[in-house]
């Protein structure tokens, strides 16, 4: 249950990987890999996760696997971080993919699964015109508070202005925004736009540029009088490496509270995390195998079987795995070793569910 204590932890700041999608060779939803992805994140020292978004894989919203994908995390993060009351101190934030009807009945779901937020992905609106996306964002509001979330067009396949992002920040129930259109321009407009609302104090402002990690995290944003921070991240490249990017992200966040000067080792840490996602991302090839790249780095660590997607055209692009083994021979300290399970091995076995004709089947 999202409460004032899960509130104050969002706005002080928290590392939220995205989740991924465990898959077997045959495209079966492995269980005890998906459960053993959560227990990670979690005893990495992970705020929260997000599940069902972009790095989960978008067609779980439409074969079956949403409900089952979004239950495991919510089973297991109550079990690694139990509620006394009930549920979860971990954060829960679900994916949730427009239009509005499907948007609201996917939160629906995951607030009676025990979600904390929704993070409203808005691809899903198409090109409708951005007042419905609004009045589709204040219906989810409704149900679940709100985790805004500007997707790279690259992906999202489109762009959103400053009074876009003004109307959004204006909405009730919005607790926070995902900032993530790799773009700085882009970037500064929505926070300028939260600020200009009157909402910096409370919404959470996070990170979602993989290809600019640090330096969001450092900076401060000045307004006139208002100075604001993004103070964290809902990021796929935390999917990775976890136990790294709790510490970085501590480390930054001290440089901020305590207004340190920045040493420029971790200005140097920062851009080796950028070359890092460019082949983790798939950059070169505009980001086609981004899924596939962060899958890839958990099955090298043990975590998952192999890199498999459902869509077929999410796989590594030619070349994508040797720039993944070059970036892991240059910048070890990025990795901080995999923390992996106690036993990775009893991943290998358990119960999958099997995608057919549209829908979950045991």
């Amino acid at each position: 249950m999202y409460d004032d204590e899960k509130r104050s932890r969002l706005r002080d700041g928290m590392v939220i990987p995205a989740h991924p999608l465990a898959l077997t060779a045959d495209l079966r939803l492995d269980e005890p890999r998906q459960r053993g992805l959560t227990r990670y994140y979690l005893g990495a020292g992970a705020g929260g996760v997000a599940v069902g978004v972009h790095t989960t894989q978008f067609e779980i919203h439409h074969n079956g696997l949403y409900e089952p994908v979004l239950r495991l995390a919510a089973e297991e993060a109550a079990a690694v971080a139990p509620n006394p009351v009930g549920g979860s101190r971990a954060l829960l934030v679900a994916g949730v993919l427009g239009p509005t009807d499907r948007a609201v009945a996917e939160a629906r779901l995951a607030a009676d699964l025990g979600y904390d937020l929704a993070l409203v992905a808005m691809n899903g609106w198409g090109d409708a015109p951005e007042a419905d996306i609004l009045a589709g964002v204040a219906a989810v509001a409704e149900i679940l508070p709100v985790f805004g979330f500007y997707l790279q067009p690259t992906i999202g396949r489109r762009s959103f202005g400053y009074e876009f992002w003004r109307r959004y920040a204006e909405l009730d129930g919005v607790e926070a925004i995902k900032i993530a259109p790799f773009d700085r321009y882009a970037t500064i407009e929505v926070i300028r736009a939260v600020v200009d609302a009157g909402r910096a104090d409370r919404i959470a402002l996070y990170t979602g540029n993989d290809d600019n990690i640090v330096a969001d995290l450092l900076t401060p944003y000045r307004f006139g009088p208002t100075t604001v921070h993004i103070v964290g991240g809902l990021l796929g490249q935390w999917a990775v490496w976890t136990p790294a990017a709790v510490a970085l992200h501590a480390q930054a966040r001290a440089i901020v509270r305590a207004g340190a000067p920045v040493p420029l080792e971790l200005l140097a840490r920062a851009a080796q995390l950028t070359d890092a996602n460019s082949a983790v991302f798939d950059a070169a090839h505009r980001f086609a195998g981004s899924i596939a790249g962060v899958n890839e780095v958990l099955a090298r660590d043990g975590l998952l079987a192999g890199n498999w997607c459902l869509a077929d055209a999410e796989r590594l692009s030619a070349g994508q795995a040797e720039q993944i083994d070059r970036v892991l021979a240059a910048y070890p300290d990025l990795t901080g070793g995999a923390a992996r399970l106690d036993d990775p091995k009893a991943l290998a076995t358990g119960p999958t569910v099997a995608v057919r004709d549209g829908t979950a089947a045991p």
